[in-house]
Formats: structure tokens, C-alpha cells, sequence
């Protein structure tokens, strides 16, 4: 019984230091929690505090630029300010000089007519005086003078009939015949304008406003970018295009006809349709190429000497064309070599390509035999063919093909209404004028066009100023006046074009 009391004693006691051991340890640890709290607590307000400082030292210089931001808007606009008033005030100035200048025009304008008027009643007296002193007013003095001098000289003024009649039956003889050249010459020149000239018809007349732009900017852009002359008359339903190069002319029919088809006509649709002209130029003058030799039955030609061959369709040569005439001299050399027993291939391909020097006589210096012979070469052809070519024009060519391909080549030419020598003139004459101007240095392009009174050389900016520019032209036109022959007058504009490109991507 004891035992178990003691037992119980012992648990009471154990449960009883268990119960405060227990509470100790909870008090530590609230004790040490508490002081963790505050801790954080602590280092929470120094970083609240930390960020309140930042917070102010931000502002504080948001300020300072906003201040100083504000400043330097308050000068600049007080720099505008002043600038404004002082051009103001110049602009008034100007006005007031203007008006004082006006205004001595004026008086010096109404002092000449008083003087005028003055001189005109000196005059009137004068008359009136000589009038009263001779007793014979204006129309019987110069009654009696005409009568005197024609009885004290009526010899000399029979004389003087008889020659004025002369010379007048010459002068009639002469003016007749002028008449009767012009007329001539009127007829004869529509075979020429069909050849410097070409129609482009257009659905409406409205066209012709939209064509030629706002200030003539359209057609500036059409005329500087294929250098040709746009003619826009009171011709209904119809413009001309103008140009000795019947490539630039072709050329600015399919621009032309392009944008009318289009309908956007302005400068930078212009130079994108201008590009794909040029394109499809291209592809004309090779399809003209290989329909040429297919013609005359000449297979396996070079492409490059094709489009050479395609080139002749927009050559002339005295106003023939020069690629059918290089057609039929192949045919006519071919039937005279059957005929003559030489060698046939040789002539009609002698006689198909004996112009064709003519294709680059534009670019390459040397008559245009010289130019072939050069091309054949260079394109692998035998000397039997090359001989023809290059000895075309000479008195005695020195094979039986080169006779036969000469006496071809009269015959084509010779036929009646093939040429005109006025026209080839009148091509070569510009020519040279276009010739005279890329000569100088920094020329980049020269269009003779208006009949070549008129010469439009652009230059290249980087290299000319406008200083230069304003030389050269006057150089240009010494070396005209120096060098060629031609009628009238030739105006010489030099234009310095500076365009800049930028892309934004």
C-alpha cells in the first residue's frame, strides 16, 4: 500500500516539474519569437525610410530636368521669337524700299512722257513755223519737191524704171521658183515625218491635261527619261512624239501607251513604266532579229548578233529602213551569185550583214564597213565573208561576192522612194550636235530634239556645280558655233539634276 502511494506520489511530482519544464521551454521560445518580430519590424521601418529617401532624391532631379528642360524651351522660343521679329522687320524694310523704288519709277515714267509730249509740240511748231515761212504747207512742199526733182532728173528716173522693172522680172523669176521648192519640198517632207514622227492615239482629250501634269511635270519626266519631244497640239484624239532616234521614239510610245492604258500618270509611276518599256524594247528588237534571219534562211547565229541584227528595225540610212534593206540585199546577192556562179551562201550572208556596223555607229567610232568588219571578227565569220562587208563602199572590191553584194546594195538603194538624202542630213547634223556635248567631261546624257534647235545636256551633280554648269553650257555652244553648220539657232540647256534616294524598312 505504501509502495503505491509512493508511486503515486512519484507521478504527481513527475507530472507536476513535467507540466513547468514545459511552460520554461514555451516562455523561451515567445521570448525569443518576440524578439525576432521586432527585428523585422526594425529592419522593415530602416528600409521604409532607405526607399523614402530614394524616393525623394528621384523627384528632386525629376525636378531639376524638368526646370531645366523648361529653361531651355523658354530660350529657344525666345531665339524664335527674336529671329521672327527681325526678319519682320527686315521684310518691312524691303517693302518700304520696294515702294520708294516703285514710286521713283513712276515719277521717272511721268517725266518722260512730259518730255515726250514736249518734244511732239517742239516738233508741231517747228512744222507750222517752216510752213509759215515758205508759204506752202507740209503736202505742197513735198507736191513741189517730188515734181522738181522729176523734171530736172526725168532722164536718170526712166533709167531707174528700167532697172527696177529688170531686177523685178529677176526678183519674180526667183521668188517663183522658191515658191514652187517649197511647194515641192512640202510634199515631199511627209515621207520624212512619218520617219521623225509618231502617233500615239488616246481615247480622249481629257488625257492631254493628265499627260503633261501639273506644271509640265509628266511630260518633262517622259522627255527627260527617253529624249524625245512630246508634242501636244490641238490634233483631237492624237499626240506626237518627236525624235530623230526612232528608238527613243519607240520607246516613248510604249511609255506612252502604257501609262494611258494604266491611267496613273505622275513622275514615279513614269520611271517604273519607263523601265519595263526598256525591257520589252529589249525583247522587240530580238524578236525583230530572229525574224530577219529566219527571212533570208540564216540559222545558228550568235543571240548577241541577233539583237545586233534586231537593232537595224530603228535604223535609217538616208530614210530607209535599214534592217528590210539588209533583207533585200541578202535576196538580191543571192540571186546574183546563182546567177553569176558564185558562191551563193557566201554572198546572201555577206549581203544580210553589210550594214550591220550601223547597229553600234552611235557608240563606236568609224564608218560603219570599218565597225562590221571589227563585229564579224569578233563573232568567228570566215574572211570569204567578212571581205563583202568591209568593202562595200569601196571602187573595186577585190572578190566576185563583194561585187555582187556592192551592186546589191545600189540596187536597194536605188530603187524609187527608198531614200532621201535631205533626211540623212538632217540625222547626221544631229548627231553631231549630240556628238559636240558628250565630248566635255561629266556629261551623262545629250538629246538634240525641237528639229535640233534646241540641245538638253544632263550632267552629272557629284562632278559639275552650278557654276560649272553655267560654263559648260556657254562652252558648248562656242564649240557649235565653231564646228558645225546649221540654220537659225540652237538653244543649249544644261541640267543639273541632283535626286536622292532613301528606303524605309
Amino acid at each position: 500500500m505504501q509502495n503505491i502511494i509512493l508511486t503515486i506520489a512519484g507521478l504527481v511530482v513527475g507530472l507536476g516539474l513535467g507540466y513547468w519544464m514545459r511552460r520554461l521551454i514555451a516562455l523561451r521560445k515567445a521570448a525569443t519569437a518576440e524578439a525576432q518580430a521586432e527585428e523585422i519590424i526594425k529592419n522593415a521601418k530602416n528600409k521604409q525610410q532607405e526607399l523614402l529617401f530614394n524616393a525623394r532624391e528621384e523627384a528632386m532631379k525629376v525636378i531639376d530636368e524638368a526646370k531645366r528642360e523648361e529653361i531651355n524651351r523658354r530660350r529657344e522660343l525666345k531665339a524664335l521669337t527674336d529671329r521672327l521679329e527681325k526678319r519682320e522687320s527686315l521684310f518691312d524694310k524691303k517693302l518700304l524700299e520696294l515702294e520708294e523704288k516703285q514710286q521713283q519709277l513712276n515719277d521717272k515714267a511721268s517725266k518722260l512722257e512730259e518730255i515726250k509730249s514736249r518734244i511732239k509740240q517742239l516738233h508741231e511748231e517747228a512744222l507750222a513755223k517752216l510752213e509759215e515761212v515758205s508759204s506752202m504747207t507740209r503736202e505742197e512742199a513735198l507736191k513741189f519737191l517730188l515734181e522738181k526733182t522729176e523734171k530736172d532728173n526725168q532722164d536718170v528716173i526712166l533709167e531707174r524704171l528700167k532697172k527696177v522693172e529688170r531686177a523685178g522680172s529677176n526678183l519674180y523669176e526667183k521668188k517663183a521658183r522658191e515658191v514652187m521648192s517649197l511647194a515641192m519640198e512640202r510634199i515631199a517632207t511627209s515621207h520624212a515625218t512619218e520617219r521623225t514622227t509618231s502617233t500615239v492615239n488616246i481615247p480622249s482629250d481629257d488625257l492631254k491635261g493628265r499627260i503633261i501634269g501639273r506644271e509640265g511635270r509628266n511630260i518633262k519626266a517622259v522627255e527627260q527619261l527617253t529624249g524625245v519631244e512630246i508634242i501636244v497640239d490641238d490634233t483631237p484624239g492624237a499626240i506626237f512624239i518627236s525624235g530623230f532616234n526612232p528608238i527613243r521614239r519607240q520607246l516613248a510610245k510604249i511609255v506612252l501607251e502604257k501609262l494611258i492604258l494604266d491611267g496613273r500618270i505622275q513622275p514615279a509611276r513614269i520611271e517604273k513604266v519607263v523601265e519595263d518599256a526598256k525591257k520589252e524594247l529589249v525583247q522587240d528588237i530580238r524578236s525583230a532579229g530572229e525574224d530577219a534571219a529566219y527571212q533570208v534562211g540564216i540559222t545558228g547565229l550568235d543571240p548577241k548578233l541577233i539583237t545586233l541584227i534586231g537593232r537595224l528595225k530603228y535604223r535609217t540610212s538616208y530614210g530607209q529602213n535599214v534592217l528590210q534593206h539588209s533583207i533585200e540585199v541578202a535576196n538580191l546577192s543571192e540571186i546574183l551569185a546563182t546567177e553569176l556562179g558564185a558562191d551563193e551562201s557566201v554572198a546572201k550572208k555577206a549581203g544580210f550583214f553589210h550594214d550591220i556596223g550601223k547597229a553600234v555607229d552611235h557608240e563606236v567610232e568609224g564608218t560603219h564597213p570599218a565597225i562590221g568588219q571589227d563585229l564579224m571578227q569578233k563573232f568567228g565569220f570566215p574572211e570569204k565573208i567578212i571581205i563583202p562587208i568591209a568593202t562595200h563602199h569601196e571602187d573595186h572590191p577585190p572578190t566576185l561576192e563583194a561585187v555582187i553584194v556592192k551592186v546589191a546594195d545600189a540596187l536597194s538603194a536605188s530603187r524609187l522612194g527608198a531614200r532621201k538624202d535631205n533626211y540623212e542630213d538632217f540625222i547626221k547634223r544631229l548627231e553631231d550636235l549630240e556628238g559636240v556635248a558628250k565630248s566635255f567631261a561629266g556629261v551623262e546624257k545629250v538629246y538634240a530634239i525641237q528639229a535640233g534647235r534646241e540641245l538638253r545636256v544632263f550632267v552629272v551633280p557629284q562632278e559639275i556645280n552650278d557654276l560649272e554648269a553655267a560654263k559648260l553650257a556657254r562652252q558648248i555652244a562656242d564649240r557649235i558655233e565653231a564646228e558645225l553648220k546649221y540654220p537659225g539657232e540652237i538653244k543649249v540647256t544644261v541640267i543639273r539634276e541632283n535626286r536622292i534616294i532613301e528606303f524605309a524598312r
